[in-house]
């Protein structure tokens, strides 16, 4: 059987007209694409171009009687190829996904259920724990891609970009309703029972560091792992507590919850994408992350 390429070099130099022009279209050289419709004729027994003082031309009984053919042939091998290239971008595979129980409900549910919809074939695990515990398990390639409360660093992380913006602010239940519209020195909280998210967390660390930054020292009266505790405490009455405002949207509108406004106000803080450093992502991953760029 010929080889496919001498065909390949045929249906160029017919196309182009020329050795020249061919050589450049394939990428090869002159002599080389010469000697391929040389081996070519031989192989078929005849004759494929007229060579002329203006290049090349299809002989009639050789070249054009073959080159329909040859233009079909190679058609179709370029539509195959073109679906097999399709294949290997279609989402597909799984997707571990790590971050804090608050982040998978207040910031990336929508997106979640949204991608699935999308691309059903991608099997989704969610990986539910702190950010620092979700950076270890990026680390190990135990996760594939994070959403890990800010500010966060580290050598062995790349960091994808920001995905939504978070506020911290003091909110109170029923009990300390008369005190929302004050601004409270920062300071004066610590007359309050005060409630705040645990101290291995980044969002812990942050309102530390801000507070350091002022001179301010505040130490909670109770510690809570998640922010869904705080708010349930809270609107029991046991202390202020310090949460994200889109945490807690619905409970300040309802009036279960009230802003305790302080001065100065907390910085915003932000969720960010977490990736391992040296790891190739997947169409699938490439997607999904694209569903964050489009906001």
């Amino acid at each position: 059987m010929v080889n496919l390429e001498l065909y390949k070099v045929f249906y160029t130099v017919a196309k182009c007209g020329s050795l020249t022009k061919a050589a450049q279209e394939l990428f090869i050289s002159q002599p080389a694409v010469s000697q391929a419709i040389k081996q070519l004729e031989t192989q078929m027994g005849t004759s494929l171009f007229n060579r002329t003082h203006k290049g090349m031309d299809l002989s009639a009984g050789g070249g054009k009687l073959i080159y329909k053919q040859v233009e079909e042939a190679l058609t179709l091998l370029e539509d195959a190829e073109n679906k097999l290239m399709e294949l290997k971008t279609v989402a597909s595979g799984v997707i571990r996904i790590g971050a804090t129980d608050s982040i998978f409900s207040n910031v990336i549910a929508d997106k979640i259920a949204e991608f699935h919809q999308r691309y059903p074939a991608v099997k989704l695990e969610l990986i539910s724990s702190t950010s620092p515990y979700t950076i270890s398990q990026l680390k190990e390639g135990k996760c594939d891609v994070a959403f890990i409360n800010l500010p966060a660093s580290d050598d062995e992380v790349r960091f994808y970009g920001t995905v939504a913006l978070l506020s911290d602010i003091f909110v109170a239940g029923k009990e300390f309703a008369d005190r929302a519209a004050e601004i409270i020195p920062l300071e004066d909280l610590q007359e309050f029972p005060l409630m705040m998210i645990e101290e291995n967390t980044i969002a812990r660390r942050a309102f530390a560091s801000f507070c350091e930054t002022l001179g301010v020292r505040l130490s909670p009266d109770i510690e809570v792992a998640n922010w869904d505790l705080m708010k349930k405490l809270v609107i029991k009455g046991m202390g202020v507590g310090c949460i994200p405002r889109e945490y807690c949207r619905e409970e300040l509108s309802n009036g279960e919850l009230y802003e305790i406004k302080t001065q100065p106000a907390l910085p915003v803080r932000g969720v960010g994408v977490a990736l391992a450093k040296h790891t190739t992502l997947s169409y699938a991953i490439k997607e999904f992350l694209a569903m964050f760029s489009q906001d």
